[in-house]
């Protein structure tokens, strides 16, 4: 198995009314291509923040990020955005989509700015639909975005995430907006876009959303203090003793 993302003594510093804010120290870790990995930890403990730096969404003060060997923490603005585009996907709690355009459009704009002309405007649009009929929300393309629930609307970011076939998705609190049936709907098919290939990096407080993942990452103060390898989830007979395992495991780190 191949490295998707390699993240190497990373810091992010704020300064903030003349005071150094040290949100990230020296954080290292490699994402192998395929995983599911979450971060967890307490309220400022700079889960976000990680998120962002090594996504490029925010620059690093320190360190390095490798995308699948390819270093990116020294890009320009313009390279980095054309990184973003092409070879990441995104999906927010706040399920930020534009207003004057349907649900299907909104898919559909990350794929028509790429410019790419590998795939016809055509073929991008039935790859949209196939996206949305894999999720189930083929029968709301046309809607406007106040028309549906938020488990539709997060489903469907999922699908804008996936339109440019991304090398690997960032997530920052998936499910925090939705009520628990919507965020299982969402996981699972989060687990579904991991078992053909997708890697995920996510970040989550909610433990069954963490128990789904294959790997957990624990932070504290901007220091990774530890890591539970739970491997890939198999079958939903497996989740009782994963979540049993995992809250176990963040009594002892404090949680």
């Amino acid at each position: 198995m191949s490295e998707s993302l390699c993240v190497k003594d990373l810091c992010k510093t704020y300064i903030v009314n003349k005071r150094q804010n040290n949100v990230l120290k020296n954080i290292s870790f490699v994402i192998e291509q395929g995983e599911m990995v979450a971060v967890m930890g307490p309220s400022g403990s700079g889960k976000s923040t990680l998120l962002y730096s090594v996504s490029g969404m925010d620059c690093p003060t320190a360190g390095n990020v490798m995308l699948e060997g390819e270093p990116i923490t020294d890009l320009s603005e313009k390279e980095l955005a054309e990184v973003r585009l092409r070879k990441m996907g995104f999906i927010f709690q706040q399920m930020h989509m534009l207003k004057n355009l349907s649900i299907m459009d909104n898919i559909l704009l990350p794929a028509y700015q790429t410019g790419k002309k590998e795939r016809s405007r055509q073929e991008i649009k039935e790859y949209c639909l196939e996206l949305m009929r894999k999720l189930g929300i083929s029968d709301i393309a046309e809607n406007d975005i106040t028309e549906v629930s938020g488990g539709q609307l997060q489903r469907a970011c999922i699908c804008r995430s996936m339109i440019n076939q991304p090398k690997i998705i960032f997530a920052d609190e998936p499910t925090g907006a939705l009520n628990r049936s919507a965020s299982e709907d969402v996981m699972k098919e989060l687990n579904k876009l991991n078992q053909e290939g997708t890697t995920i990096m996510l970040v989550t407080h909610d433990m069954k959303v963490a128990a789904k993942c294959s790997r957990i990452l624990y932070i504290v103060d901007g220091v990774i203090k530890g890591e539970l390898n739970l491997g890939s989830l198999k079958n939903a007979q497996e989740i009782s003793q994963r979540e049993r395992k995992l809250n176990n495991w963040l009594i002892e780190m404090g949680w």
